[in-house]
């Protein structure tokens, strides 16, 4: 048995994916037509098995890659519906026995098998209906674009054209290039609450939402100018009656003969319940809460006899339940009332697992524990959970205050053999950190694996200190060239863990746990010191590079009273120029500063430093408030950036272009010069170039490393793995 594994012990079998493939092939012949030969057909479902394997055995959202393959199917014209029929129903019947090889411990994988199941179905059908849906406009498109034609030749073309538009069951209108509505079917008539005759003679502009009318106008524009040919949008009208109804839109632009637009043809999709289900999925009520059952003693007692009898045997849950703001209520509405409130919980925890015979028990405070014992599986703990949850988000009335509140519950199952209450309780408040972690008002089941991580985790925080007493950071350096002549220009500077037992470690591992512990500042400091002490060092072999060093500047560093004077020691005590030192925070700490960090800003500039936006364009973006900024720089998320990087800048994401463009006028309308992140590609650099970005940093130029590798390339010496942009 061939078999790639991953670092847990599981693994995807290669001869059952390529059996299971073959499986599928055959299948998928005898469901109709397939327009590739047996061997192709065979080896796109064994690219598609492996993946779908590969993601069910990863630790990410399997949802995702699912989704992608049924997508992946309709692109491949395997539309007949026994081929996702098949799939779904194999992938729970054959794939956790045929095609993974799961040696590790998976309770998750039911769940991800279900997940899978959910996205492979719902990327297939998803693409179906954008391929109907496309179909559908170009059926209305053609059919207008012939209308001239068969109003000369044939009636019973135009008989054809008005049963696709009228009979249609999405909205089509059509208009001027005024705007002016020449014609629409009775769909669209419908999803606004007018008569056709009502619509006709309308100008579209008076249909557009007060919202987003100005806007739509001008995409409106655009459109009849011969900008586009075609836009789509989401957007909402007003109908008839004065509500809005929220559409997905797609305008074409139809011209005559000689190329001058004449009409515009708009498609129209009602998701107004899509959209209000969207809305309602990011909102999350808080719930009511608790107290007054047996206290803490008699609940260890009542697990210290099940875990300690001579030959303990079974199953025990434990699920740690504690409100979710208890403490502003006691705040803010005394704590009487919050003692009303614990005791009206109490009794509704009590009452819905009375018939069961659970324990329900007070920790202390607003924390209650269930120990649910003679259970078989972790599903009849999750369930006593469900129901805890739905009875505590029940509305509270005390007195003349209502009262809402939320739990959250960590969840423990475990042998009665070979376990301690110590254990199970302490396990259960891990759980229980984590749900309060993941949002509040949930539960969460104990993951050993995971409390393992954290455990390290919380190892490596404390280890922080002594590494920096013992100097085990190190400081590498990435250029960032000129994209006019290729000409490095400065560098950034990026702190290293160099762990005597874990080798190089990145900051993505320790950063975040320094600004937790707050030696971020301590951190931040060493970092400018030691960039400013390398810079000098440059400065004085190679005067002639003016090579300027880029140091990040932490939120919490920038917020300290004392950084502009550790600046300025860092100037004095290195001797580098303050025109060679840039200082990056980032968008969301430089747009919300005001007050003293905004005096701050200008104290640093004072100095003669130069100021960088980082990440700039995935924060606040308050473009009035950037004006007042005394930056020199705005850095380009690298997000954008990753948008650009197809060989063939027609396939470049557009949105993507249109935001970088955007962004590099709006630099260079305040005067700012433009840097770009995370390029990758000589497609990439080309487009940002076009773009008129001034400078750019990434692997196409050089990955990070140390400050010999930088006094190499300013001595024209090439080093291993050079960029040929240097």
């Amino acid at each position: 048995m061939s078999a790639v594994g991953d670092s847990g012990g599981n693994a995807v079998d290669q001869t059952g994916a390529q059996r299971y493939a073959a499986d599928w092939a055959r299948a998928v012949r005898g469901f109709g037509f397939v327009p590739l030969s047996p061997t192709e057909t065979e080896r796109l479902l064994l690219g598609h098995t492996v993946r779908l394997a590969r993601a069910l055995l990863s630790g990410e959202p399997v949802t995702p890659a699912a989704e992608d393959v049924g997508r992946a199917l309709v692109a491949a014209h395997l539309i007949a519906p026994g081929v996702i029929g098949w799939a779904v129903r194999t992938l729970a019947a054959r794939f956790p026995t045929e095609v993974l090889d799961v040696r590790a411990d998976r309770p998750d994988l039911a769940d991800r098998v279900s997940a899978a199941q959910a996205g492979l179905a719902a990327g297939f059908a998803g693409a179906l209906r954008d391929r109907t849906f496309a179909q559908q406009e170009g059926i209305a498109r053609s059919a207008w674009q012939a209308r001239d034609d068969v109003e000369r030749a044939l009636r019973d073309s135009e008989a054809r054209f008005r049963a696709v538009f009228s009979g249609a069951a999405i909205g089509i209108g059509i208009a001027g290039i005024d705007g002016t509505i020449i014609d629409v079917n009775q769909s669209f008539a419908e999803m606004l609450g007018y008569d056709i005759e009502e619509l006709r003679q309308t100008n579209v502009a008076s249909l557009f939402h007060a919202d987003d009318a100005a806007g739509m106008w001008e995409l409106y524009q655009e459109l009849i100018e011969g900008k586009h040919e075609a836009a789509r949008v989401e957007k909402r009208y007003h109908r008839k009656d004065g509500t809005a109804v929220w559409t997905d839109l797609a305008v074409s632009l139809i011209r005559h003969d000689d190329g001058r637009p004449r009409f515009t043809v708009a498609v129209v999709e009602d998701i107004t319940e899509r959209y209000e289900l969207q809305q309602r999925l990011r909102f999350q009520a808080l719930h009511d809460p608790l107290t007054g059952l047996p206290n803490r003693t008699l609940f260890f007692e009542s697990l210290g006899r099940l875990v300690n009898r001579t030959h303990p045997s079974g199953r025990v849950g434990v699920c740690f339940l504690d409100l979710d703001g208890f403490k502003a209520i006691n705040d803010s509405l005394g704590h009487d009332l919050g003692d009303r409130l614990l005791v009206l919980i109490a009794r509704r925890l009590a009452d819905c697992v009375a018939d069961r015979g659970y324990l329900v028990a007070r920790m202390g405070g607003d924390e209650f524990v269930i120990l649910v014992d003679g259970i078989a599986r972790i599903e009849d703990v999750t369930a006593v959970a469900e129901t805890v949850l739905a009875a505590v988000s029940a509305p509270v009335h005390i007195g003349d205050q209502q009262l809402a509140v939320s739990a959250s519950i960590g969840i423990v199952d475990s042998d009665l053999a070979g376990t301690s209450a110590t254990e199970l309780m302490k396990a259960a408040d891990t759980t229980l950190y984590w749900a309060k972690g993941e949002g509040r008002g949930r539960w969460a089941v104990y993951d050993p694996e995971r409390s393992a991580r954290d455990i390290a985790r919380s190892a490596l925080a404390a280890e922080l200190p002594t590494a920096l007493d013992r100097g085990e950071f190190v400081v590498h350096y990435q250029p960032i060239v000129s994209l006019l002549d290729g000409q490095m220009l400065a560098v950034e500077a990026l702190v290293r863990w160099q762990h005597p037992e874990l080798g190089l470690v990145g900051p993505d591992r320790f950063i975040g746990l320094a600004e937790e512990t707050g030696l971020i500042v301590r951190l931040g400091e060493w970092v400018l010191r030691q960039s400013c002490r390398d810079a000098q060092r440059w400065h004085a072999e190679f005067p002639q590079a003016r090579l300027v060093v880029s140091v990040n500047l932490a939120a919490r560093q920038a917020d300290a009273p004392a950084i502009v004077d550790t600046v300025a020691d860092a100037l004095a005590e290195s001797g580098l120029p303050a025109a060679l030192l840039q200082l990056e925070l980032t968008e969301s700490a430089v747009m919300g500063s005001a007050g003293e960090p905004l005096r701050t800003l200008y104290r640093l500039a004072a100095l003669g430093v130069r100021l960088a936006v980082d990440d700039f364009g995935t924060g606040y973006s308050n473009l009035a408030y950037l004006r007042r900024l005394p930056i020199t720089c705005l850095k380009l998320a690298g997000p954008f950036v990753e948008g650009l990087r197809g060989d063939d800048p027609s396939v470049a994401d557009h949105r993507d272009v249109r935001i970088v463009d955007a962004l590099v006028r709006l630099a260079h309308a305040l005067e700012l010069w433009v840097t770009a992140e995370a390029v990758e590609t000589e497609a990439q650099a080309e487009r940002l170039r076009s773009l008129r970005c001034d400078s750019a940093q990434g692997r196409l130029f050089d990955p990070p490393g140390p400050a010999e590798k930088i006094v190499a390339r300013l001595r024209g010496t090439p080093s291993d793995g050079e960029s040929t942009w240097s």
